[in-house]
């Protein structure tokens, strides 16, 4: 039987090693001999490479003894297209390649900070030594390969229309209490969710829940369709609404738009656009939790499985479920959850050299918008950064936390301040606090706001926008290299010049490029607009 091998540029010599019992030795090359599924023998080819440096091949330890492949792939599915498989369930292991060095680096910077967790058991994910796999027919390897094919026959064509944006969620054998957060948590692992409501009708605990495009809404009825929220119970049944949009009042337990964060909490009735639904929502049967649901970013914990929108529908009956949802859980796996009404992040291990109230403002404002920021005078590794409301401040922290800036990962966590206080009038504080709740360049502040239909994560490709007709690309790349970045591809929108796409060398340079050069002036009274984008060029 030919062996599996680990293609790379370098050619093996008799060292044995594996990174999973000798994850210190990186200097050489290796032979890593194991064991799949504990009879056949394999063989692994590997280079010389640290397991620190980035590729797009991503070895998995601490696996649990009967995990499936369905669940491994899973672990990769929200961060892009996964390319191969390699199982060593033997040694509790597996290998997942990507199809980009970029989702590799989105998925390790993720998980790095929000550890996954497979049936109450930590799993690690760090960069392989190997830059690509190659595997065999063998049986074991023929599943994990039946498991990548089942997602590729199951991919939604992004071009293919949607019946709707709107979801319609029936929870059947409701044993726990599932409430607004939970499924807005759940439904936010594949796009933005603009806005929910919870009703009962005929019994049943139901939700109406609309995205901001109809790939996620088909992405999230395939993927999540049939799926336990617990371990045999809270069943979801998904299907398309036939309503087109959803038109919420009040921002309370029975309903959110999170595109109008100005809403009054109301009378807790939901009230939608067509009236004839209205019979439906009576009180709801589930208490919500504290105002201030996380969407738009991949939660902490693992859904099982957890789909892109690029593979939704995988394998639907996988072992376990969802994941039990309640916030106090939440915490147990490191992922930190605002409470109600806070709005102060604190966030620690900053390059005191490099970073300013100002690089914050910029770089928070991107997930909401930013009031007040200070460093702290005597340890200025250290910064307070008040956001506009909770729901801003978590998506900020879940998107940002673990992003290398200038050269640190970030560490970001909720703060025991409720505000950030201003410096006394006649104290100085060297400029360390600023207060920007009257900055024009806020991007939320206006109800309904585009913008909250674009939040994506950190990523290597910025979107670029309102571009004066005189600035050329070479204008643009010369602008964004002047810095010392890369830039390694770029593109106007086909019909619109005023919108570019712009690719940086890093997911870091792109970071620190957004925060140079957003509202950077252009000339003829153009200041340009610079977010993460969710395309790639």
């Amino acid at each position: 039987m030919e062996p599996v091998a680990l293609r790379s540029s370098v050619l093996c010599n008799g060292r044995r090693g594996s990174e999973e019992l000798f994850p210190s030795i990186t200097s050489g090359p290796y032979i890593m001999s194991t064991t799949a599924n504990g009879n056949d023998s394999k063989k692994f080819k590997g280079d010389t490479r640290g397991p620190g440096v980035p590729s797009r091949v991503l070895h998995i330890r601490k696996l649990p003894n009967d995990i499936a492949e369905a669940e491994v792939i899973s672990l990769g599915l929200p961060f892009g297209d996964i390319t191969n498989l390699l199982m060593l369930k033997a040694k509790n292991q597996a290998f997942l390649e990507m199809n980009s060095e970029e989702a590799a680096q989105n998925m390790v910077g993720y998980y790095s900070t929000n550890m996954p967790i497979i049936r109450n058991q930590l799993v690690y994910v760090q960069f392989s030594n190997h830059k690509e796999l190659k595997t065999d027919n063998s049986p074991n390897q023929e599943r994990a390969q039946a498991a990548l094919r089942a997602l590729t026959s199951c991919h939604v064509d992004p071009t293919m229309a949607a019946p709707s944006t709107v979801l319609r969620v029936v929870v059947e054998n409701l044993v726990y209490p599932v409430t607004l957060d939970a499924l807005c948590q759940i439904f936010s692992k594949f796009g933005t969710v603009l806005r929910i409501i919870v009703f009962t009708k005929n019994s049943q605990f139901q939700a109406l829940m609309q995205y901001a495009d109809g790939a996620s809404a088909q992405s999230a009825k395939l993927s999540l369709d049939g799926q336990n929220i617990y371990n045999g119970c809270c069943t979801l049944r998904v299907s398309f609404s036939k309503l087109t949009s959803l038109n919420v009042k009040y921002n309370n337990e029975k309903s959110r738009d999170f595109t109008r964060p100005d809403l009054p909490t109301g009378d807790s009735q939901p009230s939608m656009e067509h009236q004839a639904m209205a019979t439906a929502f009576t009180p709801g049967i589930i208490s919500a939790g504290p105002y201030g649901a996380t969407h738009a970013f991949p939660p902490a914990f693992t859904l099982q499985p957890t789909m892109s929108s690029h593979y939704p529908g995988l394998v639907p009956a996988l072992p376990g479920a969802l994941a039990s949802l309640a916030l106090p859980g939440a915490s147990r796996m490191g992922f930190h959850h605002l409470s109600a009404g806070v709005s102060v992040l604190l966030v620690s291990n900053l390059n005191p050299e490099r970073v300013t109230p100002h690089c914050l403002f910029v770089l928070f404002g991107v997930y909401g918008d930013v009031m007040r920021v200070k460093i702290l005078f005597n340890k200025k590794e250290n910064a307070l950064v008040q956001m506009s409301d909770c729901t801003q401040a978590q998506l900020a922290m879940s998107h940002l936390s673990g992003q290398q800036l200038h050269g640190k990962p970030l560490r970001i966590t909720p703060s025991k301040h409720t505000s950030v206080q201003l410096p006394r009038e006649g104290h100085e504080d060297q400029g360390l606090t600023k207060d920007y709740s009257n900055s024009p360049l806020h991007r939320f502040k206006k109800p309904g706001s585009k913008n909250y239909s674009n939040i994506f994560p950190p990523s290597a490709t910025l979107h670029l926008s309102n571009i004066p007709p005189s600035v050329v690309e070479d204008d643009l790349k010369m602008l964004f290299s002047s810095s010392g970045a890369m830039v390694k591809a770029f593109k106007f929108f086909q019909k619109d010049h005023k919108m570019a796409l712009i690719q940086m060398g890093s997911v870091e340079e792109a970071i620190e490029s957004l925060i140079e050069f957003h509202n950077h002036d252009l000339g003829e009274n153009h200041h340009l607009r610079v977010s993460f984008s969710k395309s790639s060029i």
